[in-house]
Formats: C-alpha cells, structure tokens, sequence
C-alpha cells in the first residue's frame, strides 16, 4: 500500500487511513501554524544571489556547485554543524531536493504542500497545496507580463512580470506558481494516462519548461490489469501559459492488443520507457538529453534503458544509445504471470539524469550512470559513440547507480547502492578525459544498527560535488563528505534520531534516497527518511552552517 499510495495528496491517505482503521487523525497540518515568519518582496532577480535551481543546479546537471555560489569551502566543511531541521507532514519520506534562490528554499513534500521558506532561519513564507505528492525540484524563472509578446524560444523576459516556481507533482500535474507569493499562474496535465506520475524535475530554459513523464506501471497491478500502456515522454510548455509546444514519446509506436486471455485480461504493448530523471540541456547544440527506463510489455524496444537526445525545438530524437539489452521488465511482476513477461528483465533503466559535462579544453561529454552499475561516457558529436564506460558495481534493480552522479572539469563522481552486495555502497571516482579510476572510497559500516536492507551503506542517493569535496547520503542515515583529492571522509552527520523542527512538528531522519544535498550561499540542505521498498521512514529536511 505504501508504493499505491505514493500518487495520493496527504487528505487522500489521511481519509483511507480514517476508512480502514475507524479511527479520526489529528486535524490536517497542510496550514503551518508554528514558524512562520513575515512575508516581503523578492529582492529584484532571485537568480542574482546564491542559487542552487531545479535539479542541476544549472541546466547540464552536473550536480557541482561553484565557490561563488557555494560559498563554502572544503576548509569549513569539518566545521558544519545543524543551524536548524524543518518536519514535512503527513509523510514518511523527504524525498524532494530544495531549490535555493533570493534567500528563500523552495521544497515539495510527500503530501503535496510546497513551502518556501527562509533559507536562513527555515521559517515559513507560504505553502500551496498541489493535487497530488511533489518530488519533484523546484525552477524559478521569470515571467513575461500578461499579453505581451513572446521573446522567442531559449531568450528570458526583457520586462519580467515578477518570478514564478515551476515544478509538477505525483498526479500528471505541471504548477507555475507566483515566486513571491505562491499564487497560482497556472496548472496542465501533460498525460492522461491513469497511472502517470512525475518522479524527474521539470527543466526550465529561456521561456520553455521540458517535462519528463514515468508511471506507475511500473509497479505491481491489481489481476485483469492491461499490462501495458503506458510510454514515457518529454513535453515541452510554453513557461508563460502552460501550453503545450511539443510532446516526444521515448517509444513511437502506440501500445495495442497483443494478446486476450480466457479471463478478459489483455495484455498490450509496446509500452514503458519512462523518464525518471531531469532532462540536461545543451545550448550550443540545441538538444535535450535523457536517460530512459525499461521496455514492459511487447518487443524490446530500442530506445529504452538507453540515453536519448531530441532536437530542442521541436522534440524529434536526434540519436539513441541502448546501454544494455532491454529485456521487457516490470517492477513486481512474476515471471509467467499473466500481464508479465517469460522472464524478468534485467532493470537496467537509466533513473539518473545525464551530465552534460565540460573538459578543460572545452570538449563536451554526455555522462550518463546506469542501475546496471557501469557510467558512460558519449561523444554528442557523434551520435552519442561510447568514449569510455567504468563499472562501478553488479547492478540490480536496486543496485548500480540509482539517482545521481556529479561531475566537474577533472573527474566524474559515482555513488553505487549494490543493495544486495555483501557489503552495499562505495563512491568511486573516475577520471573525465578517460574513463581511469581515480579513486574508490568503500563503503562505511552502517550507522543505523544490524546490517539489512533497511539499515544498509547503500549509496542510493544523487551527490554533489563543490571544489574539494563530494557529498554523498547514504541509505543508513548519514550523509558524509568525502574529499575529492584522495576520498577520505572529512565530516559526516548521523541523521537516525528525532529533531526539534522550526514548524513544531515531530520529525525524524532515515534512509535517504533520491535527493541530493544542496550547497548555496554557505549552508547545507539534506533531505533525511524514505519509507518505501523496505527502507526506513523519515521526514526532515536539514540545514547546516560552519559558522
């Protein structure tokens, strides 16, 4: 039930909680009541000041934060100590990434509330209830003013009418939110499928947001279920309005029957595909990369479990890479089920965004990890050829690398969950211009007690790099920070308690999977708690300061 559950807003698990047990829940927390601090104006561009916006923390998604931005050096990293902790409710997972910009953190919850709070002090400026449970990181951009003219695609406003929060939820849904006030500008569907959800964060260039899609098909289905129909996509909007300008599907051929059953199940296909990560953006050669999911029904098709790239203006796919056979797969099926395949594939999807990195001559590369356990390095000059790959771990369906690698102009840095290894994570360090080990960091003893699935070194979690030093969550409840000269651990902060929170409510750390830590303006932001897949519940979000 936990996994079914992850689409619905907290009224809607509160009310089957209400069903089942009988019982009345305490009264509703999406409105803050305790932490909330004095409201004013968004001081001019809040993309001027620290900023850490949408996954990337820039459009190539290389997950390293500058010195300027940062402004925190790897000489203060022992130093960091909590300034304070923020509890999300009605959840048992922090599983978005904050956004920094204009002083303020911009964060979605499980329960669908989106805050944005001083990222100081960690008082409340407002909240906005989404329809469904935000995942997904927050863009700020600007808006033009209503009825103007547009600047053309890939150029900001030249007049803009205020600044305004993108970012999509568990339901299919797309928000542009007022940045100062959280007023909402307006809300799309972009797919109708019935089990749509948007795990990947919306990227937002010039006056265009892409949007990737996934599902939850990807689950287990009720019997008499049609496996499959859903297919993966990009959608481009018009940031202004919400509408759409062009939809890319990662499978081009429209799921249809390919077999009835006595019983009146259908199974359909071709279907899968989905996009669970960020799309990365390259200027200079005017494409959209993503990495893709499985195949999970029909014919195994190319373009999944692979890394695409389509043309930014109109979303046509320029190339595609298969990274590994992509046997049909889906998540919680039996192998000669109906509605499942002869055989489970290998669950190799790409879940993590790929890196659009830069060589200190100026060389591009497209840097993609894989749950199969093995980065690649591709030429996007030449249709995404594989300069070089590294085999980080075995790979599983919770293994290999999960949500994220980071990458700066020397070296690429690579987290590896290997959930069940004898002894799960690592982070390894791989040289960019050639794909060498630079180093390896083993993994730690788990700080959360006996070793188990819950209680693990896996390193399932994005990381973030600044100069001298890479974080890196791990599943057992610390987060660590590792130097990039050699790989030994230079602060680390056990996450596995209770925290008195600025909005007053009980929060506490768990495994953490998915969001990155967030560097700007001289703080760090971890997200702490997962409770799904048999990991452990959490639901606070850190600040840290070496002051």
């Amino acid at each position: 039930m936990k996994y079914q559950g992850l689409a619905l807003s907290g009224e809607e698990r509160r009310a089957i909680a209400e069903y089942l047990t009988g019982r009345k829940l305490r009264a509703p927390l999406v409105i803050n009541t305790i932490g909330n601090c004095v409201r004013r104006p968004l001081p001019g561009d809040p993309r001027a000041g620290p900023l850490w916006n949408g996954w990337g923390p820039g459009i190539e998604n290389t997950h390293v934060q500058s010195a300027e931005q940062a402004r925190l050096t790897a000489e203060q990293v022992p130093h960091l100590h909590l300034k304070w902790a923020f509890g999300f409710p009605d959840a048992t997972s922090a599983w978005a990434q904050p956004t920094i910009a204009a002083g303020r953190l911009y964060v979605g919850s499980q329960n669908g509330t989106v805050y944005a709070l001083d990222a100081t002090s960690g008082c409340v400026m407002w909240t906005f209830a989404a329809q469904g449970g935000v995942r997904a990181s927050i863009s700020i951009g600007p808006r033009l003013h209503p009825g103007s003219a547009q600047q053309g695609f890939g150029k900001a406003a030249s007049r803009p009418a205020g600044y305004a929060a993108y970012f999509s939820d568990q339901k299919g849904l797309v928000y542009a939110l007022d940045a100062a006030t959280g007023r909402q500008l307006w809300i799309r569907k972009v797919d109708d499928h019935p089990l749509v959800r948007l795990t990947g964060s919306p990227t937002l260039y010039g006056d265009r947001l892409f949007v990737p899609t996934s599902s939850y098909e990807e689950g287990g289905k009720p019997p008499g279920y049609a496996c499959c129909t859903f297919r993966g996509s990009i959608v481009a909007l018009n940031a202004q309005d919400g509408e759409i300008v062009w939809k890319s599907y990662t499978i081009p051929e429209e799921p249809h029957l390919l077999r009835a059953y006595a019983d009146g199940t259908e199974l359909r296909g071709p279907s899968g595909g989905a996009i669970w990560s960020a799309p990365t953006i390259d200027v200079k050669r005017g494409a959209l990369y993503v990495g893709v999911g499985n195949t999970y029904s029909g014919h195994a098709q190319p373009t999944t479990d692979a890394v695409l790239a389509l043309d930014l203006k109109t979303g046509k796919m320029r190339w595609a890479r298969q990274m590994a056979p992509s046997t049909p797969d889906v998540f919680g099926c039996t192998p000669g089920d109906v509605n499942c395949g002869e055989r489970a594939g290998p669950d190799f999807d790409f879940g993590a965004s790929p890196v659009l990195a830069t060589l200190p001559g100026g060389r591009n590369l497209v840097v993609a990890g894989q749950k199969s356990g093995v980065t690649y390095a591709l030429d996007p000059d030449r249709k995404g050829e594989t300069v070089w790959q590294y085999r980080a771990g075995g790979g599983s369906g919770l293994g290999g690398i999960q949500w994220g690698i980071a990458a700066d102009a020397e070296r690429v840095y690579v987290p590896v969950a290997e959930i069940y290894a004898p002894m799960p994570g690592g982070l390894h360090a791989v040289e960019l211009a050639t794909g060498a080990r630079a180093w390896y960091a083993a993994p730690e003893v788990p700080v959360c007690g006996k070793p188990s699935r819950a209680c693990s070194s896996a390193q399932f979690s994005a990381v973030t790099a600044i100069p001298g030093i890479v974080f890196s969550p791990s599943n057992d409840g610390e987060v660590r920070a590792y130097s990039t000269k050699d790989g030994h651990i230079v602060w680390k902060f056990d996450t596995n308690r209770e925290f008195p929170t600025i909005n007053g409510l009980r929060a506490k750390g768990g495994s953490m999977n998915g969001p990155a830590p967030v560097v700007a303006g001289g703080m760090l932001y971890v997200s702490s708690g997962y409770g799904v897949f048999g990991l452990r519940p959490g639901n606070v979000l850190l600040a840290f300061g070496a002051d």
